[in-house]
């Protein structure tokens, strides 16, 4: 490419006409250096194109690039257009990469729509890194799984990168009342702090969770070597435990005390999910609001698990009840998930759950049948929604002494002990106790929409 561009090239490469680039450049938001254009005026188009795209009108782009250069800021941390680019064809040939291979590493990583097919020498530096995990005997379905995790995976590490920056440093300096050429200079010097951390950072973490892997496929190729493990009929076959664990009154208590306080909740509940998880050797799937899948190797450590995070949730102060739901089975591991039937059981388990129940099949109570201090409880069979057929139930508990009740607010469905209970009132002979005046207020202008138990 060219060290310097004219109207008509970049029109090409951009596909907006030459009129709106030339009426663009006098307002500012493209060809800043000096009186001529350059292969950094092409991200600086496809900004405002994406601005376009997503409701911002160009009157507040100029406004925002004159008083701040939002846009050549943002174009200068960008690695910029690449000396010489290639073709797809030309770049896999170059790399030695089967085309198929490359196309799909090219498509699972987003590329497709993020550089069209325009590929730069990094790009085939990680063609290079394919074709040795092809000639190391990593089919096609692998590496496409492979490049879709990737993808996926660190797309979400660079999404947080960028907001926390945005909401805790950015924002923040804002709200001091930093503003002009001060917030860009403070801003700038804080991003240009952080940056160099990036990769190190995500190395550092990856080398963790390595570590954590390896040990964890000892144990699986131990385990076939003893016979524990059924022999697998296809790739990313695996016996596992497998938990959907949640708070019972979650969608209540968010709607009764808003996302702020319930987002606080969040993040201690999440704390204790991941803290119990690594110390039973399980493994965090997936979150979804305040649902949590967990992968366990064994049953036992994924029902000592669960009772753990319920004695943990129990002693919480103002806190909802947690519910859960395992089941132990084949489950097939795809793109970093794991799926099947035995997924869905456990899931609809955990739905069936009432607060403060372990719900578990036959064959968890089987595998941990000999866990000191639990005993397992027969409920009898039951449907689960969705499912055919009916299921016989246990509830996991801790043996001995009974769980201490304790009273439930019956709009936020948070539980309460003695001394967190902010008003009281008499109804129908029962009475009825609430977190704080607000819960109390709601329920006295509208006590039939409370009538029932809080479950999700």
């Amino acid at each position: 490419m060219p060290d310097e561009l004219t109207l008509e090239q970049l029109s090409r490469y951009t596909g907006e006409p030459v009129e709106r680039l030339r009426e663009w450049r006098l307002q500012g938001l493209i060809g800043t250096d000096g009186d001529r254009l350059t292969p950094r005026d092409l991200d600086g188009v496809r900004l405002v194109q994406l601005c376009l795209r997503h409701g911002i009108n160009l009157d507040t782009m100029v406004e925002a690039n004159r008083a701040q250069r939002l846009i050549d800021r943002y174009v200068e941390m960008l690695p910029g257009p690449s000396e010489r680019t290639y073709s797809l064809a030309e770049a896999a040939e170059i790399a030695g990469l089967d085309l198929d291979v490359a196309r799909v590493m090219w498509k699972n990583a987003g590329l497709a729509s993020q550089q069209g097919e325009e590929v730069r020498d990094e790009d085939i530096d990680a063609m290079r890194a394919f074709k040795t995990y092809s000639d190391a005997g990593f089919p096609l379905e692998a590496l496409a799984e492979g490049s879709r995790v990737f993808a996926d995976s660190l797309s979400r590490v660079a999404e947080m990168e960028s907001k926390l920056f945005h909401f805790y440093v950015h924002g923040r300096l804002k709200a001091q009342g930093l503003s002009g050429d001060e917030l860009i200079r403070v801003t700038d010097e804080a991003f240009e702090m952080s940056r160099p951390l990036l990769e190190p950072t995500i190395l550092w973490f990856h080398r963790k969770a390595w570590e954590k892997a390896i040990r964890e496929d000892l144990v699986m190729q131990m385990a076939e070597e003893a016979g524990l493990l059924d022999a697998s009929e296809l790739p990313g076959q695996l016996q596992r435990a497998v938990v959907f664990i949640d708070l019972a009154s979650f969608t209540p208590m968010t709607e009764a005390m808003g996302d702020i306080q319930a987002a606080h909740v969040l993040d201690r509940f999440s704390m204790i999910v991941r803290e119990a998880t690594n110390a039973w050797d399980g493994r965090l799937v997936k979150q979804i609001g305040d649902a949590f899948m967990l992968v366990f190797p064994d049953a036992r450590s994924a029902v000592a698990c669960a009772l753990e995070i319920k004695s943990r949730v129990a002693r919480e102060p103002q806190f909802p009840a947690v519910r859960a739901g395992i089941h132990w089975g084949s489950l097939l591991y795809r793109d970093g998930d794991y799926v099947g039937s035995n997924v869905n059981i456990a899931s609809r388990l955990a739905n069936e759950a009432e607060r403060h129940q372990v719900l578990v099949t036959p064959e968890v109570r089987r595998e941990a049948r000999d866990l000191p201090d639990v005993e397992f409880v027969r409920l009898g069979k039951r449907k689960l929604k969705g499912l055919s057929g009916s299921f016989e139930l246990f509830e996991a508990r801790a043996a001995g002494a009974p769980e201490a009740e304790r009273a439930v607010d019956p709009v936020c469905g948070t539980e309460l002990g003695a001394a967190e209970v902010a008003a009281r009132l008499q109804i129908e002979g029962a009475e009825r106790v609430f977190c704080s005046e607000e819960c109390l207020r709601k329920f006295v202008a509208e006590p039939q929409a409370y009538a029932g138990s809080h479950r999700g």
